[in-house]
């Protein structure tokens, strides 16, 4: 998820998210881990993820009960959660770990009968990303909206949810790395060779994470 949160909103998020919202997420069966990250230049995106058993947990009854139940806190700051972007996705290839100081993610939207081949070449690009020096992992993403109605959530936040066909996430304990793979490899053109149509990129540095242990 990606999202901006005004700067005097921040602080007051920052203390929901890692006390309330973190807690209450990892309490739902199937939840193992939550990540959150901020701009890397200060500004007001946010970028969380969830780590799940598998994509049903999207649809079970115990995260349904939370989205169309929000505590006042939730009710509170939902809506200046800006301009959401929500990817409930499944994983195509993962090399290294997750959770680093920096994550640079790149939202990709495929040409049209090109979505086989971005795949496979963001698949097969990654491979040895996360045993470079400064970085430590790299992760291609699928979006598959969850067969689910709208939820109390989405409807305090009040404009659509917008979503991207695919997410390359590439975490690092440098910056550098990700700014040369944002102009290199990662970038417009050669992203548009393997079949990309538009692109999204944003970096950010590590807030909180947290596993489900952590929180209770």
């Amino acid at each position: 998820m990606w999202w901006n949160m005004a700067a005097d909103m921040k602080s007051e998020f920052e203390d929901w998210h890692t006390h309330e919202h973190f807690p209450e997420r990892l309490g739902v069966p199937g939840f193992l881990r939550s990540s959150r990250w901020t701009s890397a230049d200060g500004g007001e995106g946010v970028f969380v993820i969830y780590e799940l058993t598998d994509h049903q947990v999207l649809s079970s009854p115990g995260y349904l009960s939370r989205l169309n139940d929000p505590t006042p806190w939730s009710r509170k700051l939902m809506p200046f959660h800006k301009d959401m972007v929500r990817c409930q996705s499944h994983v195509l290839a993962s090399h290294g770990s997750l959770t680093a100081r920096f994550a640079m993610n790149v939202r990709l939207a495929h040409a049209p009968g090109e979505a086989a081949r971005l795949a496979s070449s963001l698949g097969e690009a990654i491979g040895t990303l996360a045993a470079r020096p400064g970085l430590t992992g790299a992760h291609l993403l699928r979006h598959e909206t969850p067969a689910i109605s709208q939820t109390t959530e989405q409807k305090i936040r009040g404009t659509p949810d917008q979503v991207a066909d695919l997410v390359l996430l590439v975490t690092a304990y440098e910056e550098a790395p990700l700014r040369a793979l944002a102009a290199g490899e990662l970038a417009d053109p050669a992203l548009q060779a393997m079949g990309a149509s538009a692109s999204v990129r944003g970096l950010y540095s590590l807030s909180h994470s947290a596993v489900a242990t952590d929180v209770r």
